[in-house]
């Protein structure tokens, strides 16, 4: 038989480039392989967040978008969601955990600051609101993370006025909220609003402080960690601080 003549079978390999591509695939191990798809969904993940916070401003200080809330579960959906959404609130409730935590009296100092916030949201509900909120929350943040940088421990009965006392203010800025809401449906939103910000916030406050002493071992005032959560506090408090002023500033000049 000539050999010649038969036919030769047709080869059916890959490029270079290909073929290196596939023995790069499966050389990876388990773990590269693993690692690789966690950064995949991470990326994916921080784009989603990204479109998100860019396409949905309106969320930024509203759990439920801006909508009306018309039963007590959104008022109270909406009271756990702002102290979340709004950082002035949140950074204050945390600082007010931490530094109660070095009182004698962490539930009572922390109680006083929820009945007075609790206080200042009813009377706003009523039309009774406080002047110079935004001003007196920025000098909340700057004063109660001063006093943790400080390394000094407030007595109970300062710590507890002192909470009193931004508490209505901060309540009265959650109040704004529902301004005009509630007396069309009897108060039912009002009612959930407030326990949904009482609720939230005092867990937040306890455990703050639970985090500050056990995990990160602040078991006095002059704590390390402690006075970096006041630094922290105390920054956001002195650029919600200048902002303010800068907007008083451009608005007596004409400029807002």
């Amino acid at each position: 038989m000539n050999l010649s003549n038969q036919v030769k079978p047709k080869r059916t390999g890959c490029s270079g480039e290909a073929f290196g591509n596939r023995l790069q695939f499966l050389a990876r191990s388990p773990l590269q392989t693993k690692k690789h798809e966690e950064d995949d969904m991470k990326k994916s993940l921080f784009g989603a967040l990204a479109l998100t916070a860019i396409s949905t401003p309106a969320l930024a200080h509203h759990p439920l978008a801006g909508a009306p809330m018309e039963t007590f579960t959104q008022g109270m959906l909406s009271g756990i969601g702002h102290p979340l959404l709004g950082f002035d609130h949140l950074f204050f409730v945390l600082a007010v955990g931490i530094a109660a935590l070095f009182t004698g009296n962490a539930r009572f100092a922390t109680g006083s600051y929820i009945v007075a916030m609790l206080a200042g949201c009813l009377m706003m509900s009523f039309g009774i609101g406080l002047p110079l909120k935004e001003i007196v929350i920025g000098a909340s943040l700057l004063i109660v993370g001063g006093v943790l940088v400080s390394g000094r421990a407030l007595t109970l009965p300062v710590a507890a006025a002192i909470f009193a006392a931004f508490g209505l203010f901060h309540g009265s800025a959650f109040g704004d909220s529902i301004v005009g809401q509630e007396a069309a449906i009897g108060g039912s939103v009002l009612i959930g609003y407030l326990i949904g910000l009482g609720v939230l916030q005092y867990a937040m406050a306890m455990a703050a402080g639970w985090a500050a002493k056990t995990l990160f071992n602040a078991t006095e005032a002059g704590a390390v960690n402690a006075r970096l959560a006041g630094a922290v506090v105390a920054g956001m408090g002195l650029f919600l601080s200048l902002e303010n002023a800068e907007g008083i500033a451009f608005a007596a000049l004409g400029l807002a």
